[in-house]
């Protein structure tokens, strides 16, 4: 097979294009969310993603080759690879923004290393579940109903990304709207531009030429050059991350990320066999996992995962050389600072569009490739998802009004009763928020389970959400003085509710009766 054809062109504008949105993602999120110093995300994280991915891409691209050698055939695709979207939201706005925010208010004199290093132990803890979960990813997925760990995703996907671009799309909607419009006749309308140009592409050209032309560009003080920087392992600040007891607190997104990262990565491989390339599961996935583990070891916060789409760039004829390509563009952009002068003068606004479009396609998907009966199990997944952006955006409301800032008065319980006034239940968007990538799972599947009249096994995911409970991983959570944050101490109220829920399920073939009438 040849190393590199013309679909392989077509293959890596694509994929270079959705990877350099998730750089632009990581640039503003870290500098303005975050508030890293340049010196800190162009020295080591950047450099970190650069490994990370390329790693990932050189791996993926030889194993194609191998598979085309053993089989006689030119024409497999590589498996697509990049940076986790779903991931890279959970570990800013889940994880390091938090960890941000009570190292502000404890008075820590860096908070921003704290956020950082939070990081570091989240995408640690997502590789070694990643790794070790892809030699029994298939029994995972037996165990699960697809409606529990795609509605958990979507729920995800829905507040976190879809909802939070959709309000910046209208907060700008003469970029927004213009460059979401392009991407809708591309991927909803399946209509493609003459001469081929990349629907992406075009959104972001765009998307950047309307940005100068209505302010939003260039974006901060023209860069001084963020200078060529080669990656290197961060073991002493690794140890510290892994010592400070963020992987506990955190405990509760990291797991579940990390679970759905693996069984997300799977379901693309199977994705790709239905299009005609087989790739062994369990090397496919150890190496995504060995990918995290690297991003994590040199000082990267953001995982990596096998992408969706992989019958989408074999039908544009991509083979192996675009992964290759992708990685080294990739690199370059990563070490040599070059990342700075693009976020200077392409705003995340120009891109937002395909990430609004990647935030749909996972809603959608949740309802799509599961059984239609199954749908109610599928919303009922993701209220928990949306429930969890909601309290965020109630907290980031009060803080923009002063509470839980320096100077301003502390989160406190009084707060519970203000809102309760208003007839906001504040006090459950709270406790939802703590856990709710295991409260999502279990109550879909627990719903599953009931639609399928299987009521012993919706008993046995109700113990399993009263145990975690128990254990506080569910639902547990205290004030500090700038946000709520997990209480591994046991949440006996939601705890008893989950019991009661689990004996009503088991002595439901005894107290009932299958009713199957019109409107049931």
């Amino acid at each position: 097979m040849r190393r590199f054809v013309r679909g392989d062109i077509d293959g890596f504008f694509g994929l270079a294009l959705d990877n350099l949105v998730q750089l632009l993602l990581i640039d503003a999120l870290c500098r303005w969310v975050l508030g890293f110093s340049e010196a800190l995300l162009y020295g080591t994280v950047l450099p970190a993603v650069a490994v990370s991915l390329l790693l990932g891409n050189v791996y993926y691209a030889h194993q194609a080759r191998q598979i085309a050698a053993a089989t006689g055939r030119d024409d497999v695709c590589a498996l697509p690879y990049g940076i986790n979207t779903v991931s890279l939201f959970g570990h800013v706005f889940l994880v390091m923004l938090p960890a941000k925010l009570i190292a502000t208010a404890a008075g820590h004199p860096d908070p921003t290393i704290v956020a950082w290093h939070a990081g570091l132990a989240a995408t640690i803890g997502s590789g070694l579940i990643e790794f070790a979960g892809s030699f029994v990813a298939d029994t995972l997925r037996r165990w699960t109903p697809r409606a529990a760990l795609l509605a958990t995703l979507a729920g995800i996907a829905l507040g976190f990304i879809s909802l939070g671009f959709l309000f910046r799309t209208f907060a700008h909607p003469v970029v927004g709207l213009a460059t979401f419009g392009i991407v809708m006749l591309t991927y909803f309308g399946r209509m493609r531009f003459r001469g081929n140009l990349p629907g992406g592409l075009v959104a972001v050209a765009v998307g950047v030429a309307l940005a100068w032309v209505t302010g939003l560009a260039p974006v901060g003080p023209s860069p001084v050059g963020a200078g060529f920087h080669l990656p290197m392992p961060v073991i002493g600040e690794l140890a510290r991350a892994l010592t400070e007891g963020h992987v506990m607190t955190y405990l509760s997104v990291i797991v579940p990320m990390g679970l759905f990262n693996l069984v997300g990565s799977l379901q693309n491989i199977e994705s790709a066999e239905a299009a005609g390339d087989r790739f062994p599961a369990a090397p496919s996935l150890a190496v995504n996992g060995l990918g995290t583990l690297a991003a994590g070891l040199f000082g990267s916060c953001f995982p990596t995962t096998i992408y969706i789409g992989h019958p989408g760039w074999k039908a544009m004829g991509a083979r192996t050389g675009y992964s290759v390509l992708n990685g080294a563009f990739v690199t370059i952009v990563c070490l040599t600072g070059t990342l700075a002068h693009i976020a200077w003068a392409v705003p995340v606004d120009a891109g937002m569009a395909i990430i609004l479009w990647i935030g749909l396609v996972i809603t959608a998907q949740a309802f799509q490739t599961t059984p239609r009966e199954h749908a109610p199990a599928v919303v009922i997944g993701l209220l928990p998802g949306v429930g969890a952006w909601g309290a965020l955006m109630a907290k980031n409301g009060l803080r923009a009004a002063g509470t839980g800032v320096p100077g301003g008065p502390p989160f406190t319980p009084a707060l519970i009763e203000s809102f309760a006034a208003s007839d906001t239940w504040i006090h459950g968007a709270f406790a939802l928020e703590q856990g709710f990538i295991f409260t999502s799972m279990v109550l879909a599947a627990a719903t599953v389970a009931v639609i399928e009249r299987h009521f012993y096994t919706a008993a046995v995911w109700c113990v399993a959400a009263a145990t975690l409970s128990a254990t506080g991983i569910m639902h547990g959570y205290r004030f500090s003085d700038a946000d709520t944050v997990a209480d591994l101490t046991p949440a006996w109220p939601w705890a008893a509710g989950y019991a009661v829920m689990a004996v009503l399920f088991a002595l439901a073939p005894t107290i009932a009766r299958p009713h199957d009438a019109a409107g049931h």
